[in-house]
């Protein structure tokens, strides 16, 4: 199997609070994640988020549940002058089939080189204090 068809993942330990990224180990027929960190406990306290496979304007990886930064500025294409700025952070979520900036209803790829990320859901909750899903 070739790495790139393998998804990364990456597990939040609701117990004790604390985010293990998880090594592929392949086997005769099968494939297996090893996290640095094993969360104890049932399936329930633990949160399992994928690679987009894509990176930040900073070359970081972005997973789902992380929280990115889109800033841009856009010029009227009418007059040519005025402006709209968006200085936004946006949840990755997985939508219709792709991973998506949610409310922002657009391909991942199409902002990255606009948008950086600032955190995760879980160890930065407080940076979507204001979104509730």
């Amino acid at each position: 199997m070739r790495d790139e068809m393998i998804p990364k993942l990456r597990a939040w330990d609701k117990q004790d609070e604390r985010m293990s990224y998880g090594e592929v180990e392949y086997f005769d027929d099968s494939i297996n994640y090893r996290f640095d960190h094993f969360c104890t406990g049932a399936d329930e306290d633990v949160e399992f988020m994928q690679s987009t496979g894509i990176k930040d304007k900073n070359g970081v990886e972005i997973y789902e549940g992380d929280v990115i930064n889109y800033r841009n500025s856009f010029r009227n294409p009418m007059t040519g002058s005025g402006s709209l700025s968006i200085n936004r952070d946006f949840k990755i979520i997985f939508k219709d089939g792709e991973f998506k900036a949610k409310g922002f209803d657009i391909r991942l790829k199409n902002i990255l080189s606009y948008s950086e990320v600032i955190g995760n859901i879980y160890e930065n909750p407080e940076l979507l204090e204001g979104d509730k899903k």
